[in-house]
């Protein structure tokens, strides 16, 4: 009886120390905030209204971009991002200052499954489709990037100019 418990503990101390990178957001399940709060405002509510802007993601004789490449808001305002990869490759769209931008591409050299389905970011395999509601409550610029290792530096980002 004393194995057997000696057993279970191990198992579940062995599934934690597993677990644990993914809750982190270090591990290849994937990067997940746990404060809520976001640089460039706030996850909209779908039973608003919001404006719609489609954003398409490709690559295009050897560069990775998005289209548009900057959109204009109102602070205060309601965004749905349409989001579409019409690329070859798996994209990313992750809304945030250029700086939090530049810092968590680092983290993803590191670990480049890193995968993104937060409020602020979504990663996209190819040919597909998603959306995320934004609300923009602070003014100033923004950034959206592809933080997959090697897009950004291929031009994959664009810019949200709040006023």
């Amino acid at each position: 009886m004393v194995q057997l418990k000696q057993l279970a503990l191990i198992s579940i101390a062995a599934t934690a120390l597993l677990a644990a990178p993914a809750y982190a957001g270090e591990g290849p399940a994937g990067h997940h905030h746990h404060d809520d709060s976001f640089s460039a405002g706030e996850p909209g509510n779908a039973k608003k209204p919001a404006r719609v802007v489609q954003v398409t993601m490709s690559e295009t004789d050897g560069k990775m971009l998005f289209t548009p490449a900057k959109v204009e808001v109102k602070k205060g305002e309601q965004v749905k991002f349409i989001l579409r990869n019409n690329g070859e490759l798996d994209h990313e769209f992750i809304l945030a200052t250029t700086a939090e931008n530049l810092k968590h591409a680092e983290a993803m050299k590191k670990n480049p499954d890193m995968e993104h389905d937060d409020p602020n970011g979504k990663r996209l395999a190819p040919k597909k489709t998603n959306e995320m509601i934004w609300k923009f409550t602070k003014k100033g610029e923004f950034e959206y990037s592809c933080l997959i290792p090697g897009h950004r530096e291929a031009g994959m980002t664009g810019t949200v100019v709040v006023k």
